[in-house]
């Protein structure tokens, strides 16, 4: 099943803890197998680490953890939260457009 979010992609947070904060957020990564994605500064869980060179002092860090894609919804260019749908455009080719406007997804 192919997703209809992407890397890169602006999404609000439509269901569980995070539901209403910020608004939106950068999609960082994508896991398609897992239908999940991490999503810039939401879902953070604290990480235990050991010492090592990066972080010396070792301690607890606050990291992304993975949201499943049904919690998400991709914002399109005007702002608005929306479906995506998968339509061809005047060359031939598959692209993603906004179900609330009409428009294609860059």
């Amino acid at each position: 099943m192919k997703l209809k979010i992407k890397k890169g992609d602006i999404v609000r947070i439509i269901a569980g803890d995070d539901k209403g904060k910020d608004h939106q957020g950068k999609v960082l990564e994508v896991y398609p197998k897992e239908n999940k994605a991490i999503v810039e500064g939401f879902n953070l869980i604290s990480k235990a680490t050991k010492p090592n060179a990066k972080n010396p002092n070792g301690g607890i860090i606050k990291k992304e953890a993975p949201i499943h894609i049904s919690n998400l919804m991709l914002v399109d260019a005007k702002g608005n939260a929306t479906r995506v749908g998968r339509r061809l455009n005047d060359k031939g080719k598959l692209v993603r457009y906004s179900k609330k406007s009409g428009e294609e997804i860059k």
